[in-house]
C-alpha cells in the first residue's frame, strides 16, 4: 500500500471528534512544504469546506511562497460567476459530483493562474442534498504542469465539523498524489 493510500485509510478510519489525530498533525505542513521545494503555486475552490482547505495553507510559515489566493463558492451561483462553470454541468451531475469537484480545481487553477488547483464539494450535514447522505464527499485535484488530475469520492462518518477536516486532509492527499 502506497502513502497517499495509506493517509486515505487512516482519515477515514480515524475519529475526528476529539480532534486531529497526532498521526496527521503534521500532514498539511509536509505537504506545503512540498509545494514550496518544487516551486508550485496552489489554489482552491472550497464548497463544503468553505475555506478550511486555505486557512490551513496560510497556517503554514512561508505560504505565501506558494499560494495567492482562492475560492470560497459554496452557492452554485458563486461557482459559475466567480470560477466560470457552465451551469449545465451542475443541472446534469449535482453540485454533490466527481464533475463539478474536478471542475472546480481545474477553473480555480486557470482563474489564479496556479500549478495546482483543489475542488471541494459534499455534505457535511446536518442534512442530506440532491440525494446524496451527510458524509458524502468529491474532491478534484488538478496539477497544470503535468495536465494530470484525480477525482475521488469519499464517505466519511462523524460530525459537521469531522466530515470537513476529513476533506481537508484528503484534499492535501491528493495533491501529494499528482505531483
Amino acid at each position: 500500500m502506497n502513502r497517499v493510500t495509506e493517509i486515505f485509510k487512516n482519515i477515514e478510519q480515524a475519529d475526528f471528534e476529539k480532534g486531529l489525530p497526532d498521526d496527521l498533525r503534521d500532514f498539511s505542513t509536509e505537504t506545503v512544504n512540498l509545494l514550496k521545494k518544487d516551486q508550485l503555486k496552489i489554489t482552491a475552490a472550497e464548497s463544503l469546506t468553505a475555506g478550511l482547505f486555505q486557512a490551513t495553507i496560510a497556517s503554514v510559515p512561508g505560504a505565501s511562497n506558494i499560494f495567492d489566493g482562492g475560492f470560497v463558492t459554496y452557492a452554485d451561483e458563486v461557482k459559475v460567476n466567480l470560477l466560470g462553470m457552465d451551469p449545465k454541468l451542475i443541472e446534469q451531475y449535482t453540485v454533490v459530483s466527481g464533475p463539478v469537484a474536478q471542475a472546480m480545481a481545474e477553473l480555480s487553477s486557470k482563474k489564479m493562474k496556479s500549478d495546482i488547483g483543489v475542488g471541494f464539494t459534499g455534505v457535511a450535514g446536518p442534512d442530506p442534498l440532491e440525494g446524496n447522505p451527510v458524509g458524502t464527499v468529491f474532491i478534484g485535484a488538478y496539477n497544470a504542469k503535468n495536465n494530470k488530475e484525480i477525482i475521488k469520492e469519499f464517505h466519511y462518518d462523524g460530525s459537521r465539523q469531522a466530515i470537513r477536516i476529513k476533506a481537508v486532509l484528503c484534499g492535501f492527499a491528493l495533491v501529494q498524489e499528482i505531483l
